[in-house]
């Protein structure tokens, strides 16, 4: 026999203690495991550095670089809370309209001239189509690394700063394993190894007209 569960009993795991509303894009300290909305928990980061829970420091000075997408939990939080992703999916969009900029989610596909054998394996792989898409350029800024034959890229906004590493280690470096060896920035920033395209879009690339520009350049050991 299934036995229901009222929603509110679990509110207090899957709501954030910033905001006190459902996780949205949902955001984990990877220090002490503690999860809030992402934007709640960036904007907590931009005059603090402890996590708004425990108050544990996560790092004395680039704290953003040490919290991860929490997909798992984000897909419970949609599955239990009805409606949400279809509200959540309108105030995004009335956000970008009030300040007269292009949603991510509704951006045009950057054209790709791949020739017909190469476009048949694409329309039949799984590349997340059904995420909201980001349209990316990848530019170099050092000459130990070439440059790519194809800079703009499109790609799920989940996919994170470490993916792209892997791409452009397989381009460049010939080789995906050595994908540890180069870092990624975007104005200028080095950005960390878990942040989403969505999370740097936001973050970084705010009031900017698309495609979001990240640049690329041989590992510097700090």
């Amino acid at each position: 026999m299934e036995t229901r569960i009222k929603l509110k009993t679990l509110n207090e795991h899957i709501t954030c203690e910033i905001c006190r509303g459902y996780f949205i894009d949902a955001t984990t300290v990877t220090e002490c495991l503690h999860t809030f909305c992402k934007s709640c928990l960036v904007k907590h980061l931009e005059e603090n550095n402890t996590c708004p829970t425990c108050e544990n420091v996560i790092h004395q000075s680039h704290p953003l670089q040490y919290i991860s997408f929490d997909r798992t939990m984000q897909d419970i939080v949609y599955k239990l809370v009805p409606n949400l992703t279809e509200n959540e999916m309108q105030r995004e969009r009335e956000f970008y309209k009030s300040r007269n900029l292009p949603c991510p989610k509704d951006m045009p596909a950057v054209p790709d001239s791949d020739d017909k054998a190469s476009e048949q394996v694409h329309q039949e792989a799984d590349y997340h189509r059904q995420d909201e898409q980001v349209n990316v350029c990848l530019e170099c800024i050092n000459d130990k690394l070439r440059d790519l034959k194809r800079r703009f890229i499109r790609c799920s906004s989940q996919a994170t700063i470490t993916h792209l590493k892997k791409f452009l280690a397989k381009k460049v470096l010939d080789g995906i394993d050595r994908y540890k060896d180069i870092d990624i920035l975007c104005n200028d920033e080095l950005l960390g190894k878990d942040h989403t395209l969505k999370f740097v879009y936001v973050t970084r690339w705010r009031f900017k007209d698309p495609p979001l520009r990240l640049q690329y350049r041989p590992r510097v050991d700090l």
